[in-house]
């Protein structure tokens, strides 16, 4: 896997449950199983078929432990013989290739090729050029619906991140980039909204992005976490009329850069003080006097620190049992 899809794994992975991976791979290796065990009984499930070789006998359940959780799958039974996915035996990478069909769903549609291999590195037989594509098209559907779904309730607390991944486009390799925003509504309940593809972060498709999300139903978004990418704060004013919220995780992998190796560590913790004080006032108070002890040796870094202030510690102002 490279690390453009590893990168954007993360971002798919900050909704709480992985729903959007776990349930796709729970899906696409369910649909691969029944595909599988139709071509060995010569009849799909519930089919009175001539042809048919061998009755099925219901399922058995299996936990599969992957990289996006627990997935349940329910592997069929065979009245005259025994059937046993080979993908779950040891040592077999086929989650690694499973997740990465999945992922490229999620950013150009899946391709039969890419499905064609997935049968392979799963170990399976049997499965058809006609099977494999029509199971393409139900990755994409399941996708598309997810992606399109109607948005209920008030979404206080949204999370938009981005990274670049390499995608075929007429036959050549380009860059683009995969937006992905999480919320977080009343009940504490994160969730993935939404995602995007385009030519680049520019602010038209960051307002676009957030257009489309608040047409599907988005509302009540009180504070919008990002980093200091100006086309997103432009957007988020525009469209959402919410506060932005500079990424702590941003803000501190730009800030630690100029702390020298031996010193991260020990300024990461530092700087840390001001996020854990009970209120705004403290917050600021402690960030201030943090920078001002840190000037003396690193002054870029406390010059950032008093740049960032007030976006980096947005979040204060808001109450406490939320900033969790």
């Amino acid at each position: 896997m490279t690390d453009e899809m590893m990168t954007l794994r993360t971002l798919l992975e900050k909704s709480a449950d992985a729903d959007l991976l776990r349930e796709m791979i729970g899906f696409t290796a369910q649909r691969l199983m029944e595909l599988e065990v139709e071509n060995k009984t010569g009849a799909g499930y519930g089919e009175k078929s001539a042809e048919r070789l061998v009755q099925r006998n219901g399922y058995r359940d299996r936990l599969w432990e992957t990289r996006a959780g627990t997935v349940e799958l329910r592997i069929p039974k065979l009245r005259k013989g025994s059937y046993f996915p080979a993908f779950l035996e040891p040592r077999r990478l086929a989650e690694k290739a499973l997740t990465a069909v999945v992922q490229e769903a999620y950013v150009h549609g899946v391709s039969t090729r890419s499905v064609d291999d997935l049968v392979k590195a799963m170990g399976m037989t049997g499965i058809s050029k006609s099977q494999v594509s029509r199971l393409c098209e139900e990755i994409d559907e399941k996708v598309k619906a997810f992606l399109s779904r109607p948005l209920e309730g008030d979404w206080p607390y949204l999370w938009i991140d981005a990274t670049y991944v390499k995608v075929r486009q007429s036959g050549r390799i380009v860059s683009v980039a995969v937006i992905v925003a999480v919320g977080v509504n009343c009940d504490g309940r994160r969730e993935v909204l939404g995602m995007a593809i385009g030519p680049s972060e520019a602010e038209p498709f960051w307002t676009e992005f957030l257009r489309k999300l608040a047409r599907r139903g988005l509302r009540g978004v009180k504070l919008v976490i990002s980093d200091a990418h100006e086309g997103i704060k432009a957007a988020v004013a525009k469209v959402l009329h919410a506060t932005w919220q500079r990424c702590r995780v941003h803000f501190m992998r730009n800030v630690l850069a100029h702390a020298g190796r031996q010193g991260r560590r020990v300024v990461a913790a530092f700087i840390g003080t001001a996020f854990v004080q009970d209120d705004a006032e403290a917050a600021s108070k402690q960030w201030r006097a943090v920078a001002d002890q840190l000037r003396p040796k690193v002054p870029k870094l406390a010059a950032m620190m008093d740049e960032a202030e007030t976006d980096v510690l947005a979040f204060m102002t808001f109450p406490k049992d939320h900033r969790e």
